[in-house]
C-alpha cells in the first residue's frame, strides 16, 4: 500500500516532500531526508521521523529497515558537517571569534578545552537535542575529535533519538502527527534555555568590561 493512498498523509509543505521521497525510495528515502535535515535545519527530523515510521507501518519498508537507513542518514549528515569543521579548524575559528565584540580568544579556548575533555558526551547526548543535535558535529571536527569516537558516539545518540520517533510514528499510524506537539514544546524549550545563556553571558562580558574601565 501506498503511503500517498492514505488520508493521514501530508501533500504539500516539507513534510509531503519527505514523504514522497519515502514513497518513492522506500527506507533510503527517508535516509536521505534525514541526511539533509543536519545540513537544512528547516527539514525538522521532529517530522521526517514520525512519518518514516507511519511509512513502515504501511509496509513501505520494514521498521528495521526504518531505524537503519535514518540512523545512517544522520551519521552521514552529521560526519559532512564535522568535516566542516576539520576544514575550517581552530585557526580560523580564532580569526573570526577575535574580530567579534563581546567575545574573547580566551571564550574560545576555554570552550575547546571543555570539548576536548568532554567531547564524546557532548556529542553523544548532543544528538538528542533539537538545534544542537546538528550543530555539535561541528565542534567535534574543530577539535579533531578522532573519526571513529565521533562515528561512534553519534550513531549511539542518532539510534536512541530516531528509535524514540520512528516507533512513535509506527505505533501511531495515521496519528503520527500527534508527536509533532511534543517536540515542538522541547525544541522551545531548548530555545529559551539557549536564549538565557546567551543574554546572561552578554550581560556578565558587558559587566566585566564596565569594570575593568572603572579600575583603569
Amino acid at each position: 500500500m501506498s503511503v500517498r493512498d492514505t488520508a493521514a498523509a501530508p501533500t504539500d509543505g516539507l513534510a509531503g516532500w519527505a514523504l514522497d521521497l519515502m514513497d518513492r525510495l522506500g527506507g533510503i528515502g527517508a535516509g536521505i531526508a534525514i541526511a539533509l535535515e543536519n545540513f537544512f535545519p528547516p527539514l525538522p527530523s521532529e517530522v521526517i521521523l514520525p512519518l518514516a515510521g507511519f511509512a513502515a507501518s504501511l509496509g513501505s519498508f520494514t521498521l528495521v529497515g526504518a531505524l537503519f537507513w535514518t540512523t545512517l542518514g544522520s551519521v552521514v549528515g552529521a560526519l559532512g558537517l564535522y568535516s566542516l569543521g576539520r576544514w575550517v579548524g581552530e585557526t580560523r575559528i580564532r580569526r573570526v571569534v577575535d574580530r567579534l565584540p563581546l567575545v574573547d580568544v580566551d571564550d574560545l579556548d576555554r570552550t575547546t578545552a571543555w570539548f576536548r575533555r568532554h567531547g564524546r558526551k557532548a556529542v553523544f547526548f548532543g544528538r538528542m537535542v533539537p538545534i544542537f543535535r546538528s550543530l555539535i558535529s561541528i565542534p567535534a571536527g574543530v577539535t579533531r575529535m578522532p573519526i571513529w569516537q565521533f562515528l561512534a558516539f553519534t550513531t549511539a545518540g542518532s539510534l536512541i533519538w530516531n528509535s524514540i520517533f520512528v516507533i512513535a510514528g509506527y505505533q501511531l499510524g495515521e496519528n503520527w502527527y500527534r508527536v509533532e506537539p511534543y517536540a515542538e514544546t522541547l525544541q522551545y524549550v531548548v530555545i529559551a534555555v539557549v536564549a538565557v545563556a546567551v543574554i546572561w553571558a552578554v550581560v556578565r562580558r558587558v559587566r566585566s568590561r564596565a569594570e575593568r574601565r572603572a579600575e583603569q
